[in-house]
């Protein structure tokens, strides 16, 4: 029978959360953060063991997640933006750049760096992936429906906390 090695995101740990969040787009990035803070709270971070990093827009998001990732203080960082496609590519541009960038950078330093930043077409899209529900996980199910994002990627740090404990080192 094979080694099977799964997270559990019910539980809290007993490290710190970073969680950056883009100014741009505040009113849809403000539901994604409130919905973070109450699902780490709620698996019982305590709010002062969660800091928040304000960045100007979604694509500066990577260059501070990147120094709170280095700097080895925390468990996690949480990633939370939301791209709406305009009158021209740019959305696509930034899209790219930021997701490569923030896959880099948990792969770099072995953390769990989560990618909450929404990339849709319309603003009705994003306000619908920022509600108050947790959205069903994959898109397969019978009861899936939209929910917050920033929710969906507190649960997900969690479990990646966990499962990365339970992983052979080197």
């Amino acid at each position: 029978m094979p080694n099977v090695y799964e997270g559990n995101g019910e539980a809290a740990t007993a490290g710190r959360f970073a969680i950056v969040v883009s100014r741009f787009n505040q009113s849809i990035t403000s539901r994604l953060l409130d919905g973070a803070v109450q699902t780490l709270v709620a698996r019982g971070v305590a709010d002062d063991r969660i800091d928040v990093a304000w960045t100007p827009g979604a694509f500066e998001i990577p260059t501070v997640a990147n120094q709170l990732a280095a700097c080895g203080r925390y468990a996690a960082v949480i990633c939370l933006g939301a791209v709406i496609h305009g009158e021209t590519p740019h959305d696509q541009h930034i899209n790219r750049a930021v997701s490569s960038a923030l896959c880099e950078i948990g792969v770099h330093y072995g953390l769990p760096v989560l990618f909450g930043i929404l990339t849709c077409d319309t603003l009705e899209q994003a306000v619908a992936r920022s509600g108050g529900q947790a959205a069903t996980t994959g898109k397969d199910g019978s009861d899936v429906h939209l929910g917050n994002k920033g929710v969906d990627c507190a649960h997900a740090a969690l479990e990646m906390i966990d499962l990365m404990a339970k992983l052979p080192k080197e």
